[in-house]
């Protein structure tokens, strides 16, 4: 095989792969193609068994109006405001993507560097360890970026300078709400709905940019060890420091209210008693379990929006990428085990009770799921289609190979792997360009003519032959045939679902015609 790097790598031996090979044909085989099929239509129609749920709900059109005398907000529309947060949003995905970029030009480059390390086993797994290395800063770059897009979704939430009167009112009245002043919002609701929308945008881009890149020869590999990494150290992560924070704020707040306990001893004294012997609690003791709850970490109207956004990613990882790493479903089940505990101890003991809100459904995150429905559905025909070797295998048994050939008695897959190499000559004078002399001389010092490279390409001119075409063409075939299928699948599970049940129709037309006959009389 051809040098993996200029000036200092040599040639070496595809069978050094083998290994690698096997490991990565346990997730790039047939059964993965029938897995992500079936990952994109439950991802497209998971939502589909709530509807009738959420159609039996009461319907919710007002909260609670508590001032009579109120005046309602009116719906406000500007299109100067409108622009400015269109470009704002727009340089910030330009700069979550130059991140991403960054980071495939790191992975691009560290690789060739540890090909000329001196350590033996860095040199060996020069790509592998740049991967993983590669997966780590991403991780690191997620962890960054999700505190900046959550301030600077917070300040495109805040632009409109009619509104800055009633976030300091609102400051005043409530402190300790996160105050978002809606850009033309007339609710907390609609402007929850705006935050919502940009976070997840920001936060969608950061994870997923830079693994969208992949090199000519492949990547579905490198794709699975990205995905294995962040996913890992996000979850197992995420879970450690979510939980202790609040535990570490809930221990250094404890002594505050075991001082104000502590003042409260005379209530027990034998001389507080009266002759039948009970005492009168003060007020501080009354009030000991609002004060433990009072000391405990804060909560806010945004405090399970992160648990909603862990949970939308993490179906995100689920369903667009199920066809590169199978394991992500198996991994979630395992973190959502432990975090639904976790969770329910933080929310239940470290942090203070949060006021309920009454909903008939998850609101904004309902179309966000729908979304991530169907990048699930393109992304999982790209992967298979683009990334995997499940098309050129395909071609090749059916149109290259033994099989095609009208050989029966041999495998239909053997001299695949010969198919798939092209063939570069050292005599040649651009071949001669890109390689030393030095490179071209094996371990054991035999002079190497010529070295092979995985490509569609001639032996004559180097350009590409009419089965690279074929490829490329069955490919995005398959990928159109891929996500129509699914589509197909997602309307026939709607048709079996509907989203209003026929009880809940009968109920409503009774109603409806309750209410006329009441008018009636």
């Amino acid at each position: 095989m051809c040098p993996r790097c200029d000036n200092i790598c040599k040639v070496w031996q595809l069978s050094d792969t083998c290994s690698y090979a096997k490991i990565s044909h346990l997730f790039d085989n047939e059964g993965t193609v029938a897995f992500a099929m079936f990952m994109a239509i439950w991802g497209v129609g998971q939502r589909q068994p709530y509807c009738p749920l959420q159609a039996r709900r009461e319907e919710l059109i007002l909260d609670i109006v508590n001032d009579p005398n109120c005046k309602p907000r009116h719906f406000q529309h500007s299109y100067l405001r409108s622009t400015v947060v269109l470009v704002l949003v727009t340089l910030m995905l330009m700069l979550i993507i130059g991140l991403a970029q960054a980071l495939v030009v790191f992975r691009v480059i560290a690789a060739p560097l540890m090909s000329e390390s001196s350590w033996a086993f860095i040199r060996d797994h020069a790509n592998t360890v740049a991967v993983t290395l590669g997966a780590v800063l991403h991780y690191l770059t997620i962890q960054l970026m999700t505190r900046v897009n959550r301030w600077v979704a917070f300040k495109l939430c805040e632009i409109g300078e009619h509104q800055k009167q009633h976030v300091s009112r609102a400051r005043l009245l409530q402190p300790n709400v996160p105050h978002v002043s809606p850009e033309k919002t007339n609710s907390f609701a609609a402007t929850e709905r705006s935050f919502t929308v940009k976070m997840f945008t920001f936060q969608f881009f950061t994870l997923f940019s830079s693994l969208f890149y992949c090199h000519p020869s492949g990547c579905l590999t490198d794709l699975f060890i990205q995905m294995f990494v962040i996913m890992l150290l996000k979850q197992t992560l995420n879970n450690i420091f979510e939980f202790t924070v609040p535990w570490v704020k809930n221990c250094l707040r404890r002594n505050t209210a075991n001082k104000l306990q502590r003042k409260c001893g005379q209530c027990y004294r034998k001389a507080c008693r009266d002759e039948q012997g009970c005492v009168e609690p003060c007020d501080i003791c009354k009030l000991q379990d609002w004060l433990r709850n009072y000391h405990m970490a804060d909560t806010d109207a945004f405090s399970l929006f992160n648990e909603f956004l862990e949970m939308v990613m993490q179906f995100s990882f689920t369903t667009i990428f199920v066809a590169a790493f199978p394991l992500a479903p198996l991994l979630a089940l395992i973190n959502n085990i432990f975090e639904i505990r976790l969770d329910a101890i933080k929310m239940v003991r470290l942090e203070r009770r949060m006021v309920p809100r009454k909903t008939n459904d998850i609101g904004i995150w309902t179309k966000v799921l729908e979304a991530i429905g169907v990048l699930a559905v393109i992304a999982n025909g790209l992967v298979i289609g683009v990334s995997s070797d499940f098309i050129p295998r395909l071609v090749y048994r059916h149109q290259y190979g033994p099989c095609a050939a009208g050989r029966p008695n041999t495998h239909c897959m053997q001299g695949y792997i010969n198919d798939t190499l092209s063939t570069a000559l050292l005599s040649h004078p651009a071949v001669r360009r890109d390689f030393l002399a030095q490179q071209m001389v094996t371990e054991g010092g035999l002079n190497v003519t010529q070295c092979s490279y995985r490509d569609y390409r001639s032996g004559a001119d180097y350009t590409l032959t009419s089965q690279f075409w074929l490829v490329l063409a069955v490919r995005f075939a398959f990928v159109v045939l891929f996500e129509h299928v699914v589509v197909v699948c997602k309307f026939v599970a709607a048709w079996f679902v509907p989203d209003n049940p026929i009880k809940v129709k009968n109920d409503r037309l009774l109603d409806k015609l309750d209410r006329l006959k009441e008018e009636l009389q």
